[in-house]
């Protein structure tokens, strides 16, 4: 079976991210996950927390076997460091595909031993992103639908502290 990455910001991680990982993990072994520390972003949570939550969120919905690191730079790299067959990327909507479609090329024109694949989403978390979860927790919203109970104590921890400290 084909070891594959599946790489993300999951900041934090919802049920959509757990969706495709739970597809992916009938498809490939290993499976890793990968917590993309992007400077390019401003995240809620720091890499070591957006890990942390990673593997506890995934205990919590009884899925085990599936490795979690933390990576920089490039993708590529990373997955060639890890010697992986396949790059999985989740898909929500047509909106994603622009976006993932040219790194998915680029990823190839690096290196054309390592695939992507796209999975989608089911439907019930099509519109689900980490951003939205992140808007409804800042004002204390439900979340409870969108994303495991380690994930809502943590958004509730950080937004209670960042606004009340």
């Amino acid at each position: 079976m084909p070891k594959a990455l599946y790489p993300g910001s999951f900041d934090p991680i919802t049920y959509g991210h757990i969706d495709v990982l739970v597809r992916a993990k009938k498809l490939f072994r290993p499976l890793i996950v990968a917590v993309v520390e992007n400077p390019r972003k401003t995240p809620l949570f720091s890499v070591e927390e957006r890990k942390r939550l990673v593997e506890e969120a995934l205990r919590e919905v009884g899925i085990g076997d599936v490795g979690v690191i933390t990576y920089s730079g490039l993708l590529i790299e990373c997955a060639k460091s890890l010697g992986v067959d396949v790059i999985v990327r989740g898909l929500r909507a047509t909106s994603d595909f622009d976006y993932e479609f040219q790194l998915a090329l680029t990823n190839r024109d690096l290196d054309s031993d390592v695939e992507t694949v796209f999975l989608m989403t089911a439907g019930k978390y099509s519109f689900l992103s980490s951003s939205i979860v992140k808007e409804v927790a800042r004002y204390g919203g439900d979340v409870s639908k969108f994303v495991p109970k380690c994930v809502e104590r943590a958004l509730k921890d950080k937004y209670h502290s960042k606004y009340h400290s």
